[in-house]
This record gives structure tokens, sequence and C-alpha cells, in this order.
């Protein structure tokens, strides 16, 4: 964990073009509280709709959306539909995530 208070958030893919296109950023920098929150609740905080995630890496590791997030980790959101390749190589091809 790092020692910033804030966290740094990304969408990729179609989750990226769902925020543009409902006039929020990609990026997010948000502040957490000391205890740190799910990354499901923080998907929900974002407005990401789940059915839309494949997995969610927290400081570039693939996670389970139960899993927390804590003050200064570097958190991405990965979109279903990315083809069956590219999820092998970032390990996400089973994240069993929903």
């Amino acid at each position: 964990m790092s020692t910033q208070t804030h966290t740094t958030v990304e969408m990729f893919g179609a989750l990226h073009v769902f925020r543009k296109d409902h006039g929020l950023e990609a990026v997010a920098e948000i502040d957490l509280p000391a205890k740190g929150r799910t990354a499901y609740d923080l998907a929900h905080d974002l407005n990401l709709p789940l059915k839309m995630i494949k997995a969610v890496f927290i400081n570039h590791v693939v996670h389970s959306l139960n899993d927390v997030i804590q003050q200064g980790d570097s958190v991405a959101f990965i979109p279903t539909g990315v083809p069956g390749s590219m999820q092998i190589k970032l390990n996400v091809f089973n994240a069993g995530l929903h």
C-alpha cells in the first residue's frame, strides 16, 4: 500500500466509453476511508454497471470485487468483451468476479 491518501481509478474499454457517454471522466481520483472500500462498493460509487465489469486490478494484480481497496492503491476496472487471448494474457479469463 502507498502512503498516498488518494486513490487513482481507471476505467478501460467499454467502461471508459460508458463514463464518457455519461459526462464523467474515465480516470477518477478519489479519497477512501481509512478502512478502505471493496471494489464492488467502489464500482457502485462510480456508477459503473456491474454487468459490464470482467475484472478489477488492484496494484496491477487481478482481484475479486469483494476485495478491499486501500488508500493510495492503483485500481483499474476491465470490461467484459475483452477477447479471449487478451483475457488469458491479463489473467482474467476465469476471474469469476460476477
